[in-house]
């Protein structure tokens, strides 16, 4: 599990992105939330999340609300 904050949420679109430890901003898109909604998600909140490849880059799958 990677973890990292929630850096941008685009909520018209459904879609945010998150920096991860190592600096990358990662693409997630709402329907990789685990656990909670799109709408209750916050800027800078913490989340642990895993990362697979998509045609346009890395992308945040089963990212959920950190509890550390």
């Amino acid at each position: 599990m990677h973890t990292g904050k929630i850096k941008k949420l685009v909520r018209d679109r459904g879609f945010g992105f998150i920096n991860d430890t190592d600096g990358r901003e990662i693409f997630f898109h709402q329907s990789s939330l685990v656990g909670s909604s799109f709408d209750g998600l916050t800027g800078d909140e913490a989340v642990e999340f895993e990362i697979e490849k998509s045609p346009k880059g890395p992308r945040a799958v089963n990212v959920s609300i950190s509890n550390k």
